[in-house]
């Protein structure tokens, strides 16, 4: 039997406290996913590349699946959706998607952690629209990012929700796959799965989540191992940290043939993730301390010192153009150094308008209004020059063509700078190599993202640091200025709950 499937994707990671907002033009481009695409456009894309939409296309075509694609759009994070860009993509899914009935399943690819400007629940406020377009019969599967902030409504709309198990994210295209066979498991059921799900009481920093590291590393191992006899399915959703509404935190979802097994698979993945909770935590060094340390460790290493400038990850809304780290560099007097990426359309329109080899004196950097940040005033030498077009190759983009614009190598003393036009998280080799900086022969490379440049920068570092230079996405959610995060949650590990002053709404305990 061919079964006729709709597959549509909206993603965005919203930090609520981020500076700027994603529009239409931010999913039209796309950052570091591929452009927006529809139709046959959107098979073609998504043929073969590490997003949940390849692993959903690969499946669906070996199954023999007749595919409705419709819409996938993805912004790189930032503040919230605009009120236009959401309404306008959201409308056009779930319109094509009403075209495309009648239809045995329906494939969606999003984050989990959207907010809109006029909506907190991004994807459950889609999914629900999804699911009377469709009716209640029609089974719906969703592939979602390991940060997604998972909510009822998510839970109640969705059959069954698939979350990543590995940041850096390599598991993609294996995420949107693994979802596909669980909704291909639902056609052929033809009755849902029991669910269960459990909101878990404190937010993780990002930059402990690593999956390369523990304790995350032997929760999901043992998570992955309970699948199978009459549990379909169980996700662990660490969280995006940085979305002020009451749905922000850490999750678990388990999907089975009976109740009994779901609930026993997410009050057990539940326990491991509480009685972890001392474990999410980590060392980071200010900007000075971080490059001293640095330096102390090249002095002796073979292999390059890495140190994650987190708090400007544009993986979680910052604009990457913060100069903390950048200055730090400078007062140390840096050898073999390179900050990748700092993003700054005018810098890297003098840069060209001077020329391969001029010296030009500007500010760099340091303009979206972050306390404690501001514009590097410098004379810089111009090293290259680069249209900002390249193949990243690396295990996290996986061969994504990324277009960064005109950019350029700035250097100052021994510290080289990638400076762009456009905005990706600096998470692969290449964005050094694009603007003819060799990664393995620095001695320090400072890069502005918490955890994914890990794929591909681990296996050539020395040893990886992690720094708080001022930014948009502290290591520390209990820094941010909560307005609407549910009663009682800690706002870090081990940290204090979170009360409003005056409040209407039930506890986490009260739940």
């Amino acid at each position: 039997m061919t079964r006729r499937v709709a597959l549509a994707g909206f993603l965005h990671e919203t930090n609520t406290f981020a500076p700027s907002l994603a529009d239409m033009s931010s999913f039209v481009q796309g950052g570091g996913y591929m452009p927006m695409a529809r139709g046959a456009a959107l098979m073609e894309a998504g043929r073969g590349i590490n997003l949940g939409i390849g692993g959903a296309v690969e499946h669906g075509e070996a199954a023999g699946w007749n595919l409705q694609p419709i819409l996938w759009c993805g912004a790189i994070p930032s503040a919230h959706v605009s009120q236009s860009a959401y309404n306008l993509i959201a409308d056009e899914i779930v319109a094509g998607i009403t075209a495309a009935l009648p239809l045995d399943g329906v494939f969606l690819d999003l984050h989990g952690a959207m907010v809109a400007e006029h909506e907190d629940d991004g994807e459950g406020a889609l999914i629900a629209r999804v699911r009377a377009a469709v009716g209640p019969d029609v089974p719906i599967a969703v592939a979602l990012d390991l940060h997604g902030n998972i909510t009822a409504q998510m839970v109640d709309a969705a059959d069954v929700l698939v979350g990543f198990r590995t940041y850096p994210h390599v598991d993609m295209a294996e995420t949107g796959r693994r979802a596909a066979v669980q909704l291909d498991a639902l056609m052929v059921r033809g009755a849902p799965f029991a669910k269960a799900f459990r909101r878990l009481d404190f937010l993780i920093p990002i930059a402990w989540q690593s999956t390369v590291m523990e304790p995350a590393a032997g929760i999901y191992d043992r998570m992955a191992a309970l699948e199978g006899g009459d549990l379909a399915s169980v996700s662990f959703f660490p969280g995006f940290p940085a979305a002020d509404f009451a749905g922000c935190g850490p999750t678990v979802v388990a999907y089975g043939a009976t109740q009994t097994a779901a609930d026993a698979a997410a009050d057990r993945v539940a326990g491991d993730v509480n009685r972890a909770e001392p474990a999410f935590a980590g060392k980071a060094f200010d900007p000075d301390a971080g490059v001293a340390e640095a330096i102390r460790i090249a002095a002796t290493a073979t292999k390059p010192v890495v140190i994650a400038d987190t708090q400007d990850n544009p993986g979680a809304g910052g604009d990457s153009n913060t100069t903390g780290m950048l200055r730090a560099l400078v007062r140390a007097d840096a050898q073999r150094a390179a900050i990748g990426i700092i993003v700054d359309p005018a810098a890297a329109k003098a840069a060209h308008a001077a020329g391969q080899g001029a010296e030009i004196d500007i500010a760099l950097g340091g303009f979206s209004n972050i306390p404690g940040d501001s514009p590097f005033q410098a004379r810089f030498t111009v090293e290259t020059l680069s249209d900002g077009k390249f193949i990243a190759s690396g295990p996290f983009y996986g061969g994504a063509p990324l277009d960064l614009g005109a950019s350029a190598c700035l250097r100052i003393g021994d510290v080289r700078i990638v400076v762009s036009t456009h905005k990706a998280q600096m998470a692969d080799q290449q964005m050094y190599r694009f603007v003819g900086i060799e990664p393995t022969t620095q001695a320090i490379l400072v890069n502005k993202s918490s955890v994914h440049f890990r794929a591909d920068f681990q296996p050539i570092a020395e040893t990886i640091l992690v720094c708080t230079a001022p930014g948009p996405m502290p290591i520390s959610p209990a820094r941010l200025a909560w307005t609407s995060l549910a009663p009682g949650m800690k706002l870090e590990p081990m940290g204090v709950r979170w009360m409003p002053a005056k409040t209407s709404e039930p506890s986490l305990e009260e739940s």
